[in-house]
């Protein structure tokens, strides 16, 4: 593993030549397009980075973006890799260790996600602020020494998260709050199952995000993170779920979250 991160920081310095970003983004599905906004100082296919995932869902484009945005330098991960794509819930570990070794100090996820209640509606945004893991695995698996385990409390920066509050007021978007549960997929949930997250605390349901959260968790990489509510969950509302009106809703909220995360990432330039 410590191999794989220094062979890919390496790649990456050489490049980049050198650049040093320090805030790193995960887009989850249907917003590469943020990547836009980028003002690029290069791009490195994921496929030249050792360990790095091979994206295999629509809406992941599978490469590094290195660049500023609104002053802020960032490395963008431009796609994830998905536990349901080959059973490895590590299968982000080395990205996201690299990101770090390359000089990140903070990252902000993405995600699409199925809402558990109708007070909101498909194509809003709800910032993180805890998880339930129901799968029962980790990306930790395998890892030796004490490091492994992990202390989860608090595992969403709450300084991290304020600012992205901030970004939604500056933008006069409001965001609601909640708590996401990690399903493994790649089949949507039944409507008794969403009952059952809902018992257990849950706002909304996905299938990534939360294997990255506890890596970062593990590196020292503190975090916040960002869900477009693509759908109602199963049983919720009458649509039938699928992957492609995950990607349509993720397409109209893209305003939103642009503007939301070039708020926030200014306020990092600022910073310097």
């Amino acid at each position: 593993m410590i191999n794989h991160v220094s062979f890919c920081a390496n790649i990456i310095k050489l490049k980049s030549s050198g650049f040093i970003p320090k805030v790193g983004l995960i887009l989850g599905s249907g917003l590469g397009s943020f990547a836009q906004q980028v003002e690029v100082t290069s791009k490195i296919s994921f496929e030249d980075l050792s360990g790095f995932p091979k994206a295999g869902v629509g809406g992941h484009a599978g490469q590094l973006i290195l660049g500023y945005i609104e002053g802020t330098k960032v490395a963008i991960l431009q796609g994830r890799a998905h536990y349901y794509e080959h059973g490895k819930a590590d299968a982000m570990s080395i990205a996201i260790r690299t990101l770090k070794e390359i000089g990140c100090e903070s990252l902000v996820l993405t995600n699409a996600a199925g809402a558990k209640n109708k007070n909101v509606n498909p194509g809003d945004l709800m910032l993180i602020t805890d998880h339930i893991n129901m799968t029962g695995v980790s990306p930790l698996f395998g890892e030796i020494g004490n490091d492994r385990f992990v202390d989860m409390c608090d595992a969403y920066n709450a300084e991290l998260s304020d600012k992205m509050r901030s970004a939604a007021d500056e933008n006069n978007i409001n965001i609601t709050e909640g708590v996401y549960a990690w399903w493994c997929g790649p089949q949507f949930e039944t409507p008794a199952e969403i009952n059952a997250l809902g018992i257990l605390g849950a706002d909304a349901v996905g299938m990534s995000t939360v294997p990255e959260v506890i890596v970062a968790r593990y590196a020292r990489i503190p975090l916040c993170a960002l869900s477009i509510l693509t759908n109602y969950a199963a049983g919720i509302g009458d649509v039938t779920l699928s992957h492609e009106q995950t990607l349509l809703i993720a397409k109209q909220a893209e305003k939103s979250v642009t503007l939301i995360l070039s708020s926030y990432l200014k306020s990092f330039s600022n910073e310097d």
